[in-house]
């Protein structure tokens, strides 16, 4: 009988441990207070002309995408404009296999000027029947919260700090070629 006790009760701590550790996952996740959304933004100086920033951009965009000209929506180098809408693949483990658990899109916009850029990364919304914004999972009092929720916030600001990295690190000026003297 005691054997069987365990059998039962050592499987529920294990949920309860992992629920509960699921549950601290602290995240901070940047908030635009006018519109309430999910919205990393930054103007970054960086070496350039518009003309120059704009060709490292479409440059990155392209290492970046798999389908660039799907992903990019507006090409506007008189303006210095370029406006990305792509997704995000969100996985959940279960039994120890990456399953898919959703698609979140989300739209960029890269403004570029003499000598800076800014992005806007905002616009995540869930795939679903209806696309839902996905702040929802930021309100843990919700009767429909789950868990998961934090583990997805944290896989979409993970994906966004990547992108981000990766564009900072496209936009700088190319390394000076050294001369062939022979």
């Amino acid at each position: 009988m005691k054997f069987l006790s365990l059998i039962i009760f050592i499987p529920a701590l294990m949920l309860s441990v992992l629920n509960a550790a699921a549950q601290n996952v602290t995240i901070s996740i940047p908030v635009d207070p006018d519109t309430k959304l999910i919205t990393y933004k930054e103007v970054v100086t960086v070496a350039g002309t518009p003309a120059e920033l704009f060709n490292r951009a479409i440059e990155w965009v392209n290492k970046q995408y798999k389908n660039p000209m799907d992903a990019t929506k507006i090409r506007n180098q008189a303006t210095g404009l370029i406006e990305i809408i792509h997704r995000i693949e969100l996985t959940k483990d279960v039994d120890g296999t990456k399953l898919l658990a959703g698609i979140v899109d989300y739209s960029m916009k890269l403004e570029l000027k003499d000598g800076r850029y800014r992005y806007t990364i905002t616009n995540f919304n869930l795939k679903d029947v209806s696309r839902k914004p996905i702040e929802f999972w930021m309100d843990t009092k919700d009767k429909t919260y789950i868990p998961l929720y934090a583990d997805y916030l944290k896989q979409v600001d993970d994906f966004t700090r990547k992108l981000i990295e990766s564009l900072n690190t496209g936009m700088q000026p190319p390394a000076p070629k050294k001369v062939d003297e022979w």
